[in-house]
């Protein structure tokens, strides 16, 4: 079995393997966090964007539209600057623009501007789901380009390729 690939199950150890993700210095680098502390900060703010969202997402339906942006999009940013943690902010940020990714980063960030929008100029909790889904599309986009042929599969499994 190769040792490179997706699965290197005889490195599968329990150590964190030398990925793309830790290579060079991370945002927390003047910190001297080791590759386990990151990934622990990394899936804390997974967790604590989760749940933001998750509280926003029961304040909307709730008639809280105020409420519902602000967790909603909180929680938003903080999953997303969690990756700081693994590849740091700069990184982070020039993986976003790269061509491949940069119409999905632009409507995703675009479809947090809308929730804000739709919650305090217009006050529709229609178009705040509906600028949820959005987003929530645009960031699973964005997700799969970092998976080989992700978006490839993605759309046969949809039908569209």
């Amino acid at each position: 079995m190769s040792s490179k690939g997706w699965f290197n199950l005889e490195a599968a150890s329990g150590v964190i393997p030398d990925t793309q993700f830790f290579e060079g210095d991370s945002a927390f680098s003047f910190l001297s966090l080791t590759r386990q502390q990151r990934l622990y900060g990394f899936v804390g703010c997974l967790v604590t964007g989760f749940i933001l969202s998750i509280i926003g997402s029961a304040l909307l339906f709730l008639g809280a539209l105020g409420s519902f942006a602000l967790l909603y999009a909180l929680g938003t940013v903080i999953s997303l600057v969690g990756t700081g943690f693994l590849m740091g902010f700069f990184k982070q940020l020039k993986v976003m623009f790269k061509p491949v990714r940069i119409v999905a980063t632009i409507v995703f960030l675009g479809s947090i501007v809308l929730v804000f929008v739709g919650a305090f100029v217009l006050r529709s909790d229609l178009l705040c789901i509906i600028f949820v889904i959005i987003e929530y599309l645009a960031y699973t986009w964005y997700t799969l380009s970092y998976i080989p042929y992700a978006r490839t599969g993605a759309l046969k499994l949809i039908g569209m390729a």
